[in-house]
């Protein structure tokens, strides 16, 4: 009797054993699908290229939101899972609108699947792609010309910039409420544009969006960038901001330009530093007004540099991490890579 009731114990105690680890993998699966991917605001400061990129180093500044979204070109809303969310930026002349948004994957690409980015890429290539995604998407604000072909303009900026240039991420966390602030606040407004290059540029609206997120947190340099707002600036103030603020929890990413034969994107420069380092300035204002030449200089080295930190990870679509269906609110979405770094050096060594 002794003897069943020990085998019958350890049946027992075998079958408890089971039952226990079904539910512990049961339940650490809830608890895993009861956190949705974080979302996320990041500014991406894009190279210069070509020869204007030669004469304006500044470059091009964007916002990209991975949980916010494009109905249209104009219209925002919340992402569904699965989508990659959006990039948006103030433009010269397309159509007559302020901003404009478009898809990530169409932003960087110009094709709307990530199996569709071609490996490497050439002008004829990169023209085809861009063309067919206007038809596609953006045939409303960029219309074929009276020839029925691809009309001349900037529209060409808004899809398959990775063929062009590389591009500088400096992410910082969001929230749901923020999301909607912004698309409450964009949505609503009028969509006019009055672009200026010095006062109402690029970098001064990623400004404007950023503050919808940071109150405060961007700020002009009136030293090293004679108050002009620039791409390069929006980084550093945003930087300054997460070493002060570690609960942001900046990170830094990277996205090359894609192979091919179209020429390499430069490295972008703000006003101080454009003129520092360009001989065809530098020498004619040394000889012309070496007192200014020396000011410029100054203000460069004390508020004008901004270096990047080594080894920044490199962004590539599909690598974001993929949260499981839930029944909240809020969908499920992809989220942005996020930079290895330390308790104690949160912004990845950005300076």
């Amino acid at each position: 009797m002794g003897m069943i009731d020990r085998n019958t114990r350890m049946r027992l105690a075998s079958r408890l054993l089971r039952l226990v680890t079904v539910l512990g993998t049961a339940l650490a699966g809830l608890m895993g699908a009861s956190v949705p991917a974080h979302a996320a605001v990041a500014l991406l400061m894009e190279e210069p290229y070509g020869a204007f990129g030669a004469m304006n180093p500044t470059g091009h500044a964007a916002i990209y939101l991975n949980h916010v979204c494009a109905d249209s070109p104009i219209s925002l809303r919340p992402c569904h899972e699965g989508e990659y969310g959006v990039v948006i930026s103030r433009y010269h002349k397309i159509d007559g609108y302020d901003w404009i948004a478009v898809p990530l994957v169409g932003y960087l690409y110009a094709v709307d699947d990530v199996s569709q980015i071609p490996a490497t890429a050439d002008r004829e290539q990169v023209a085809a792609l861009q063309n067919a995604y206007r038809r596609e998407h953006l045939i409303e604000i960029a219309p074929d010309n009276k020839k029925g072909q691809a009309p001349k303009g900037e529209w060409t900026e808004l899809v398959g910039e990775s063929y062009i240039r590389t591009m500088h991420g400096f992410q910082v966390d969001s929230t749901s409420e923020q999301d909607q602030r912004f698309m409450a606040i964009f949505n609503d407004r009028r969509n006019v544009g009055h672009f200026n290059l010095l006062f109402h540029n690029c970098a001064d609206f990623s400004r404007v969006v950023l503050d919808i997120y940071l109150p405060h947190a961007i700020h002009r340099n009136f030293i090293a960038d004679v108050g002009l707002m620039t791409p390069k600036q929006v980084a550093r103030s945003l930087v300054k901001y997460s070493q002060k603020d570690p609960d942001v929890h900046m990170s830094a990413f990277v996205i090359r330009q894609v192979p091919g034969t179209i020429p390499r994107s430069h490295p972008v420069d703000g006003v101080a530093e454009s003129l520092v380092k360009s001989k065809k300035y530098l020498i004619p204002m040394t000889i012309l007004a070496p007192e200014v030449t020396g000011g410029v200089v100054v203000a460069y080295l004390a508020d004008g540099r901004l270096k990047l930190p080594k080894g920044t990870p490199v962004f590539n679509i599909g690598d974001e991490e993929t949260g499981p269906s839930t029944p909240s609110a809020e969908p499920v979405r992809q989220a942005m890579p996020a930079t290895q770094t330390s308790a104690a050096d949160p912004t990845g060594s950005l300076r």
